[in-house]
């Protein structure tokens, strides 16, 4: 059974397929059966652009554990890049401490 867990969001940014580069326009998050990888639900990750051909996407299936750890790295990333900005902005930010799941 489908579970229908959808999440779509804009995106800026760049993409690859193939050789070639194409900037996003959305990014698509869901949690369904896997179709390419040997497991059963994955979180899905598809960064689209839609006003080219359907073939204008990177997608990506991980576990659930490897999502988990993923969005992990990306609050610590996150946290220090902000932090970064804020420090080369000169707005004297304290750094937040995230903590993996």
């Amino acid at each position: 059974m489908c579970t229908s867990i959808i999440e779509i969001a804009a995106a800026s940014g760049m993409a690859k397929r193939g050789d070639e580069w194409f900037p996003l326009t959305h990014s698509v998050v869901a949690y369904d059966h896997a179709r390419h990888a040997v497991a059963g639900d994955v979180i899905t990750l598809d960064f689209i652009n839609t006003s080219l051909e359907p073939g204008a996407r990177a997608g990506i299936e991980l576990t659930l554990e490897t999502a988990k750890e993923l969005r992990a790295a990306l609050d610590r990333a996150i946290a220090a890049a902000e932090f970064e900005e804020a420090e080369v902005r000169g707005k004297g930010a304290v750094p937040a401490i995230v903590r993996a799941a």
